[in-house]
């Protein structure tokens, strides 16, 4: 049975809202959507994993938008997948989930930050809401 290490959370936005929408920032260049904090202990703590879900409402404003997220503990990427975003004349509003697993974390405090870009030229996406970060550290048997 796996024994839980820590557990974490972030909800910088609950809804989706056009109101307090933000353009999502051109490739290299990112937007921050949401930080953690989660702490492994220092005894007793390995194996372990590190189960993080990111869900984040897009909505598509110009072109097909292609958004790169990206999870980074402690600033080094460990995660990255890419999604398509359509506009006017097809879907607009998406709500994007993924999972990440984060293996054999060393002992101490880690911040994990997702991140989103979009790597189209003249298109546009917004971040509309809601957005929520999570992560579940466990120490695992193997």
């Amino acid at each position: 049975m796996a024994r839980i290490l820590d557990k974490a959370t972030s909800q910088p936005r609950r809804r989706f809202n056009l109101a307090t929408a933000f353009t999502i920032r051109r490739s290299p260049a990112r937007s921050r959507l949401a930080t953690i904090r989660i702490t492994i202990p220092v005894l007793n703590a390995q194996p372990n994993r590190v189960e993080l879900v990111a869900t984040v409402g897009v909505r598509g404003v110009t072109g097909i938008a292609q958004i790169l997220f990206r999870i980074f503990r402690d600033g080094i990427e460990i995660f990255n997948t890419q999604q398509g975003i359509e506009s006017t004349g097809s879907e607009e509003n998406y709500a994007v989930t993924f999972q990440a697993i984060d293996r054999n974390v060393r002992s101490g405090s880690h911040v994990y930050t997702v991140t989103a870009e979009n790597r189209t030229a003249n298109t546009r996406a917004d971040v509309v809401g809601p957005i929520s970060f999570s992560g579940l550290a466990v120490k695992t048997r193997t």
